[in-house]
């Protein structure tokens, strides 16, 4: 069974940086996109950053480009994402989410395999 565990949410002021991980299990890591995907309240799930199965190339939404950062550790089969200079606007849920092929793909429908979110909360 495919399983994503998210962790690394929490409270930080504007300006601040959180490092989110994702576990993943039940399927060969390496071989798939896996994607960063937000809801803010009230509105419609974003994505946000992918990293593509193979070679690792890594793609971004343009509010977070520069700003965060995707990676995934093969050997502990984990996703991160670091966040830095983190502004109220990216409060949200944060999903880590798997695609069922090595593309990036934006659109969210064609996630096989979601964790359960982990919020983050940007406020002075």
């Amino acid at each position: 069974e495919e399983q994503l565990v998210e962790s690394g949410g929490g409270s930080v002021q504007p300006g601040g940086s959180l490092r989110l991980s994702c576990a993943a299990s039940g399927f060969t890591f390496g071989d798939y996109a896996m994607n960063w995907v937000r809801q803010a309240p009230g509105k419609v799930p974003e994505w946000v950053s992918g990293i593509s199965g193979g070679d690792g190339s890594t793609n971004y939404a343009d509010s977070v480009k520069g700003r965060f950062t995707i990676s995934r550790d093969m050997a502990k089969n984990t996703l991160y994402l670091q966040m830095n200079s983190l502004k109220p606007e990216d409060t949200a849920v944060y999903y880590c989410t798997k695609a069922p092929w090595r593309e990036v793909t934006k659109e969210l429908f064609e996630y096989d395999s979601w964790g359960q979110g982990v919020l983050v909360t940007v406020s002075s």
